[in-house]
């Protein structure tokens, strides 16, 4: 295949059919902004939104693409592997057939289908959803920006608290976060609300969307997270946290218990979130030391083989 300039051009060996978004943006086009990323590292050549005659694998993510589009671009001999999250209608709150198109979707086009959580699966398999050859392979962040601070530093007195989200879907913890403003004592902790979301406070500080770069740092000058996003099959606001060295208050929904293991705690009302911060600010060492992030190397290692363009392909 030759460019523009005559230079002979190698054909893609993956496609990921996505439409990328510039940051900031939802956590789906987080993680594929860092696998692609990472990917085109190991001199993997790349299309993305578009399907060619000669790629070797296609990651096709969720539901919101040219369904027709890509069916009419497959060829025998390129191996399908569909990204799935939720399910939606748990994840927003009603069922408004996402999930049943996603199914036919999967059904039609598949080889293969890439989970991001235990949760997820096992919620499809209770709707009934049965997906092409489920696999669970969990998010991970970019590691050049999401890292923890150069130097560690306990907490002061007070705790400085902070939760993010892209997205203003109630179900993403909004009763939870007005709960909190008005029951934490300002001088004992400071909160920071990053992103965007359906509610008015009076001790909680908003901060619009920012960048990645910035939102790593906003993360590193904090000392816990809270995640009171509900059904949420594998938060890469958390993900995003968690890599940033945060341990986490987290409700104990979704993919959430499965992230955080012992690097942090969980709670199932508002209520409880007083006690478990004084719990967490006791045994805030140990929980830092329980934070296990996702590597995106060894992520990337699993879609390659997934995909069947890398060492272990099945």
């Amino acid at each position: 295949m030759r460019s523009l300039f005559g230079r002979t051009r190698r054909p893609a060996d993956l496609s990921i059919y996505h439409a990328f978004q510039r940051p900031p943006y939802g956590g789906g086009n987080q993680f594929l902004i860092a696998l692609r990323a990472e990917l085109r590292t190991r001199g993997i050549v790349i299309e993305s939104g578009s399907l060619s005659p000669t790629t070797r694998a296609c990651l096709f993510n969720s539901f919101n693409f040219d369904f027709d589009r890509l069916r009419s671009s497959v060829r025998p001999g390129c191996r399908m592997v569909h990204r799935v999250d939720g399910p939606i209608g748990s994840y927003r709150g009603s069922d408004d057939g996402t999930d049943r198109r996603i199914e036919v979707i999967n059904r039609e086009l598949a080889h293969a289908t890439v989970l991001q959580s235990r949760y997820s699966l096992e919620a499809h398999r209770a709707l009934g959803i049965e997906l092409r050859e489920p696999r669970v392979i969990t998010n991970a962040v970019d590691p050049r920006i999401f890292h923890p601070p150069s130097v560690w530093r306990p907490p002061g007195a007070k705790l400085r608290l902070i939760s993010t989200s892209w997205s203003d879907n109630p179900m993403k913890g909004a009763a939870t976060y007005a709960w909190l403003d008005a029951h934490l004592d300002p001088r004992r902790y400071e909160y920071t609300f990053v992103g965007r979301v359906r509610a008015t406070f009076r001790n909680i500080r908003v901060v619009p969307p920012v960048a990645s770069d910035e939102l790593a740092s906003r993360l590193r000058a904090h000392d816990v997270y809270v995640a009171a996003s509900l059904n949420d099959p594998c938060s890469n606001a958390l993900l995003e946290a968690l890599a940033c060295g945060l341990p986490a208050i987290y409700a104990r929904s979704g993919g959430h218990p499965e992230l955080v293991g012992e690097g942090g705690l969980g709670f199932d009302a508002a209520e409880e979130i007083p006690a478990l911060l004084e719990r967490l600010h006791e045994e805030y060492e140990r929980r830092v030391a329980g934070i296990r992030s996702t590597d995106l190397a060894a992520i990337a290692d699993d879609y390659l083989a997934t995909l069947g363009i890398g060492p272990g392909a099945r």
